[in-house]
């Protein structure tokens, strides 16, 4: 993806008005509500395409703090059991962050994997991080697609060409997803093609 693509995008009806930090977009977006604005107003995760909530209630500064979680919403992560064992053991191997959760195989699986060097634990580790390499730039494609996808939905599915958009982008075809977005409004068509392909169409106002 480009790096034209900033933290957070808010919209007002069809028109971008703010892109940047948190903060940043949250004092627009109050702002653009206490212009009396007709249009909806709406914020997005440029890295997901989900909609966010502001709360633009009180000053400038209450809406900078409300974006901050307060310590009382942090609630403390009880040790598991293996991670105790690691504390009473004392010096020895490095904390490497390894949480420990449920895997279910079928017993050929586990069998396969106590005959791997370093047992079962480094064996799936050693298989992640092959998959990981592997389907990089297939995952990095499928997220933009999941984004670019909840974006349009969000802002207006009743735009023309949707479907037709909407195949070329599960299609990977980006001529033809330009195509059909191409009569789109300008702040709407630019930031969904940078969502799907980072485009250089910049997304910033």
């Amino acid at each position: 993806m480009s790096n034209t693509i900033s933290q957070y995008t808010s919209f007002s009806g069809h028109r971008r008005i703010a892109a940047g930090s948190l903060a940043t977009v949250a004092l627009a977006v109050k702002q653009a509500i206490e212009s009396d604005s007709s249009d909806t107003i709406l914020t997005f995760d440029d890295a997901t395409g989900r909609t966010i909530d502001i709360d633009t209630r009180g000053s400038e500064a209450d809406v900078v703090a409300h974006l901050t979680p307060s310590s009382a919403d942090v609630q403390p992560v009880e040790p598991t059991a293996n991670a105790q064992a690691n504390e009473s053991r004392g010096r020895g191997r490095p904390k490497l962050g390894v949480v420990a959760r449920e895997v279910t195989l079928l017993p050929r699986h586990w069998e396969w994997l106590a005959s791997q060097p370093g047992g079962a634990s480094v064996a799936l580790r050693k298989l992640v991080e092959e998959a990981r390499k592997t389907h990089a730039n297939k995952d990095r494609s499928r997220q933009a697609q999941e984004r670019t996808y909840r974006f349009m939905s969000a802002i207006d599915g009743n735009l023309p060409n949707f479907e037709e958009a909407s195949r070329a982008l599960f299609a990977n075809d980006q001529s033809r997803f330009s195509e059909q977005v191409a009569v789109w409004p300008d702040d709407v068509r630019a930031y969904a093609i940078t969502l799907a392909f980072g485009d250089d169409n910049s997304v910033s106002p």
